[in-house]
């Protein structure tokens, strides 16, 4: 049986971030790069591939390098050094509400939204119905979003990335929306379109017992180098031995 196409690769991935002592300091390097700076390598020498239809977790305590994977896979930020090839339309439950502006109407947003994450008008047009039944904002959503509650924005946010058929979906501890019955409703939407669709889903969390539910591989990043790559019950194992370390 041949091996699935990769659409996530990172060779030899490093990302370098200068510190200064202030933002002012920060501002005069600009001009005068002799202003002195610390060096954090916040993802150091990475390497891995994740296939088309793969579900993997990646753990890592905070500070591990998990964010800045997922900003280099969604292209806010760049590597220092190595090479990133990302194959497919990203989806990232990542800020849920960000690229929302607070004047327009949640329809409005879902089309703003929309176009932000690269769709044409006649697709958005095509999900606008599924989109707004999906977050059950029905009688909200000609209302501007500033008078939306938080809930109620994420809600938003969440049916629009998971209904736009990503072909990468990425979920960073996205799953505590609403209440129980409506966060149990996008596991249910995320476990369908992985398993019909074969979308490739990386899911960044610490709730453990998710990932397995989820993911059958999982990766293990400290302090910005990657510890294990493997089997979703070894990686959990492997997780678990760095968050006992002081």
């Amino acid at each position: 049986m041949d091996k699935k196409e990769v659409v996530i690769k990172f060779e030899h991935v490093t990302k370098t971030y200068k510190l200064f002592k202030s933002e002012k300091r920060r501002l005069l390097y600009t001009f005068c790069k002799k202003i002195k700076y610390k060096e954090k390598k916040a993802v150091n020498d990475v390497s891995f591939e994740i296939r088309r239809g793969e579900s993997v977790a990646l753990f890592g305590k905070n500070g591990a390098g998990k964010s800045t994977i997922l900003k280099m896979i969604t292209g806010v930020c760049f590597p220092t050094e190595g090479n990133i090839t990302v194959k497919g339309r990203v989806s990232a439950l990542l800020e849920l509400t960000s690229g929302f502006d607070p004047e327009f109407t949640g329809r409005e947003n879902i089309y703003l939204k929309g176009q932000l994450l690269g769709l044409k008008k006649s697709e958005i047009e095509e999900l606008e119905k599924i989109i707004i039944d999906f977050s059950e904002l029905e009688e909200y959503i000609d209302q501007p979003v500033r008078t939306y509650s938080s809930g109620m924005k994420a809600r938003l946010g969440f049916s629009i990335n998971v209904n736009i058929r990503p072909e990468i979906l990425i979920v960073d501890e996205a799953l505590s929306v609403g209440d129980e019955e409506f966060k149990n409703k996008c596991i249910n939407k995320i476990n369908e379109i992985i398993n019909k669709d074969e979308v490739t889903l990386l899911f960044v969390t610490h709730a453990t017992a998710t990932a397995k539910e989820f993911c059958k591989r999982g990766i293990v990043m400290e302090k910005g180098r990657m510890k294990f790559d493997g089997e979703i019950s070894d990686a959990i194992t492997r997780y678990r031995k760095t968050i006992k370390k002081k």
